[in-house]
């Protein structure tokens, strides 16, 4: 099979670097364009990064070299990635659909548009019809949720299809690496930061997008409640959440167990990225941890590690029905990697 050319958009920034280790011998994508802000371009991708490579490990070798571009149209590619900052992602990622590139985006513009996909293949890919709806031209744009979302909306999925689900309550402690660059600046050293600007909204708004239906060419959404408090906690990679959930109907804590357990809709579509079973459950009283649990995931490529979500602490709640402790990796399933998973289904679709 011929890979498929595709672009990476703010290459440069935490996300961007993401990308580019993600992207380093993908079985069906090749990198062909990077791109990033007016001050990059023109840089060989290693002199545009300098000191700020974050992320562990060494720049791959197909990047090093490569010539950053400016974000617009004229790439030489079949499909774009964008990790654009959202103070300029979305007028850059709509001109990039008006002149034929499809736009796999991380980034929170276009997340709520009524004609754009908040798309999470184990969960809505339906959703991906109201691409027809959207007047870009000949491209169009996908978006993957926030990072914290993400791992909130993965074991609400098979609880929600097997009990129902009226009411959820998620806190969060969330990693350094989230807050990209200025993760590392925060005054976090013996403290906590309560405040994440933005994040509680989006937790609990975009979850009843992604778990609702698409008809007759509109988003109707879940129709449960959700309360969401989010912190920054000293970690550098891994969104830990604790989630209370109210069920629509009885169930036994081995028949949550199970639903948790039985989840993998997208079995046998051969996705590289896709884990199999997108949910991990842990039995030890202390699991999951960020340390040891972040980068869970198995598949049929190596591409799997770090999309998988684990669950630990599945217990009875005096309050409410059940609660539960979640972690996912916030810049491997919760961005990069879920925007290169949903690229891989479309391919897989022939949408792209």
């Amino acid at each position: 099979m011929r890979k498929v050319k595709v672009g990476v958009l703010g290459a440069t920034g935490m996300v961007g670097q993401r990308f580019m280790q993600l992207l380093a011998g993908h079985p069906w994508f090749e990198v062909t364009e990077l791109a990033a802000s007016e001050r990059s371009a023109g840089k060989p991708y290693e002199e545009a990064v300098g000191d700020r490579w974050k992320i562990g490990g060494e720049i791959p070798d197909f990047a090093r070299g490569k010539i950053v571009k400016e974000c617009k149209p004229g790439l030489d590619c079949d499909l774009v990635f964008s990790a654009l900052d959202s103070s300029v992602a979305g007028l850059i990622e709509e001109e990039l659909a008006m002149a034929g590139y499809p736009v796999c985006s991380n980034s929170r513009n276009h997340r709520m548009d009524p004609d754009v996909p908040l798309l999470v293949p184990e969960i809505n890919h339906d959703h991906l019809e109201a691409i027809k709806g959207q007047k870009l031209g000949d491209g169009f744009i996908v978006t993957n949720p926030n990072c914290s979302t993400i791992g909130l909306v993965i074991p609400l999925k098979p609880l929600l299809d097997s009990f129902g689900l009226k009411r959820v309550f998620v806190t969060t402690m969330q990693a350094l690496s989230g807050a990209g660059f200025k993760g590392f600046d925060l005054d976090i050293q013996d403290n906590v930061l309560p405040y994440i600007g933005g994040e509680e909204e989006k937790m609990e708004m975009e979850p009843l997008k992604i778990l609702g239906r698409f008809e007759k060419g509109r988003f109707l959404d879940a129709g449960l409640g959700i309360s969401a408090q989010c912190n920054r906690v000293n970690v550098q990679n891994g969104h830990l959440e604790t989630v209370n959930v109210e069920l629509g109907s009885k169930a036994g804590l081995d028949d949550v167990i199970s639903s948790l357990k039985g989840f993998n809709p997208l079995e046998g579509f051969g996705l590289p990225s896709a884990p199999n079973p997108p949910i991990i459950v842990k039995e030890e009283d202390d699991r999951p941890q960020p340390k040891y649990d972040r980068d869970a995931g198995e598949g049929i490529s190596e591409l799997a590690r770090g999309m998988a979500v684990t669950v630990g602490r599945v217990r009875e709640c005096r309050i409410l029905d059940y609660k539960f402790v979640l972690l996912s990796h916030n810049t491997i399933r919760g961005a990069a990697g879920a925007s290169i998973l949903n690229a891989e289904l479309m391919l897989k679709k022939g949408m792209i």
